[in-house]
């Protein structure tokens, strides 16, 4: 059987990791290129982008490392720009970046609700904005869109920024969907749950005594009994990514391992 992505492009923004081990968009990227795709790897950090890109290079993938801040228009265009300079085209949009700042509604500072909303919310629209006429030009076009389950539920931490943020992921990809369908192009969003990858050791350790009672609590409140990982995100993109997929848009795929079926938290 063919390899589900062969003869593609993914450009994946937020394709490096955080820390040690696989973050959300590290392992996306490397099963994206696993399944055939080439991989424009952007991060904002370089280093990261070279160990995504040195790891499917390794595996005998083809991959371009790049950097960029996802808020910057002109960073955005010009690795659009290099993408389709290297690979010619670009069939899956992948955008997995994302922030968190701590606070409620009264604490928040105004400077950090603006840095959660501009990374998170404004890099889509500006991701979208450059990549969406060259996938109109081709006529086709998958975009994955990586959101929360924050987003639609109160999930026990005070990141009223983030969570907001998130709720507009959905939206804007509900919208995006809707908008570009006739033109071949199909927009989705996964809803990871409660993940153990490198991030939360930075962001949501401070809320416990220490990292193991961290990981026996959050994995106690999933119906499953355990917290979700990287590979749980990028096998359900990578589904989002593929032609399985060609009639299914505006969706959203939660990876939560059922804790959105339960009352609480």
């Amino acid at each position: 059987m063919a390899r589900r992505l062969d003869g593609k492009v993914a450009l994946v923004f937020g394709a490096g990791s955080a820390g040690e081990g696989w973050g959300n968009g590290k392992a996306t990227a490397v099963l994206y290129a696993r399944e055939g795709a080439r991989i424009a790897a952007v991060d904002v950090d370089p280093a990261a982008a070279e160990a995504t890109v040195a790891l499917i290079v390794d595996e005998g993938g083809e991959a371009l490392a790049l950097q960029a801040e996802v808020t910057s228009s002109a960073d955005v265009a010009r690795v659009t720009r290099q993408t389709r300079e290297r690979f010619g085209r670009i069939d899956v949009l992948h955008n997995n970046v994302g922030i968190n700042r701590r606070g409620t509604p009264v604490d928040t500072s105004e400077a950090d609700w603006d840095r959660v909303m501009d990374v998170n919310v404004k890099s889509l629209f500006l991701t979208c904005k450059h990549v969406l006429p060259v996938m109109s030009e081709q006529g086709s076009g998958a975009i994955v869109n990586i959101s929360s389950i924050a987003s639609t539920r109160w999930v026990g931490y005070p990141f009223i920024a983030y969570a907001a943020s998130k709720a507009a992921v959905n939206h804007f990809t509900r919208a995006v969907a809707v908008q570009y369908a006739a033109k071949g192009i199909r927009a989705n969003v996964v809803l990871p749950g409660l993940m153990n990858t490198p991030r939360i050791y930075d962001h949501i350790v401070a809320f416990y005594d220490n990292p193991e009672e961290m990981i026996e609590q959050r994995g106690a409140v999933v119906p499953m009994g355990r917290m979700g990982d990287a590979w749980d995100i990028a096998h359900a993109s990578l589904f989002l990514a593929s032609d399985e997929a060609r009639y299914i848009t505006g969706a959203e795929i939660v990876v939560d391992g059922g804790l959105q079926c339960r009352a609480g938290r």
